[in-house]
């Protein structure tokens, strides 16, 4: 057994097709077939069930791809380390974000890592917060930049506060308030509401803030992405309450919103996060270019 046939089993196992991964590892067919029935001969069991159509892995192919996946990350990391002690950096870097990031330009961020650090593979990716920091405890990334409600932080996870914020009222421009100096929660109890998906940390800070203030608030319209929600909102089908920093910058691209200042609305934390266990070479690059240094009266650990 080697690690060729554990990166063509993977293959498969993620492809579910033999054509496909032969493609993705840059190998024949043929060749890779033959190393995989010769894995299966020396491990005396049937890693696929195959037909015609469908290739789908037997239970000892999803112990063993389990197994496989672990190896492979350990020799990648071997690698990297072996790499870092002649001063280069390699290997791979996993960054997760939320679409409503605004403390760090991730953009420009991984543009600067990738001329510092050419021989490092980035994966990105966006998604919820608390998806994101799920995948970091769990190695799936390396860091995340997250958002959460004050009365809440990332758990098992090394992280550092980037930024708070206060979220701003966001309503068409011909609505009653456009133009008001700054509203309450209660002045706009009643009106429709257009907000993030229902159980996300993003809808969780709007949520939490009416239910603080004994408030019941209709919200019709959900949404996984801002542009969504401003779309909804400039065609006058609801209102919504979204970060200040992401959205003032923003706006002016968005004709026919107004933003109103909300005296008692949410407010967030931004993070960034990484594993705190041993961190890899490329993920200590990263974090020595966002001037992640010392421990600092901002920084927390928390289990």
């Amino acid at each position: 057994m080697d690690l060729q046939q554990m990166r063509y089993v993977v293959a498969v196992a993620e492809t579910r097709n033999f054509t496909r991964a032969a493609e993705r590892c840059f190998v024949v067919q043929s060749s890779l077939s033959h190393r995989i029935a010769g894995l299966e001969r020396e491990l005396g069991v049937k890693l696929f069930a195959r037909s015609s159509r469908r290739v789908e892995l037997t239970p000892a192919g999803v112990a063993f791809v389990a197994g496989a996946r672990e190896c492979l990350a350990a020799a990648d990391r071997a690698a990297a380390d072996a790499a870092a002690a002649t001063g280069l950096v390699r290997g791979r870097l996993a960054v997760g974000v939320i679409v409503t990031t605004a403390a760090v330009d991730v953009p420009e961020l991984l543009q600067r890592y990738r001329v510092r650090h050419p021989d490092v593979q980035v994966a990105f990716r966006s998604g919820r917060s608390d998806e994101l920091a799920a995948a970091v405890r769990d190695g799936d990334l390396d860091i995340a930049f997250l958002g959460m409600p004050e009365s809440e932080r990332p758990s098992g996870v090394e992280c550092v506060v980037l930024a708070h914020d206060e979220h701003v009222l966001v309503v068409p421009a011909g609505h009653r308030l456009a133009g008001v100096p700054r509203v309450t929660l209660r002045e706009i109890a009643e009106e429709t509401f257009v907000d993030f998906v229902s159980g996300t940390p993003a809808r969780a800070q709007s949520d939490q803030a009416f239910a603080a203030a004994g408030l019941v608030r209709r919200v019709a319209y959900e949404a996984g992405v801002v542009e969504l929600i401003t779309r909804l909102i400039g065609r006058g089908l609801g209102i919504a309450l979204l970060p200040s920093a992401f959205i003032r910058p923003r706006a002016a691209d968005v004709p026919g919103l107004a933003l109103v200042p909300v005296v008692d609305g949410p407010r967030r934390v931004e993070y960034l996060v990484w594993n705190r266990f041993n961190p890899s070479p490329a993920t200590r690059a990263m974090l020595g270019l966002l001037g992640v240094g010392p421990p600092s009266p901002e920084r927390t650990r928390h289990t």
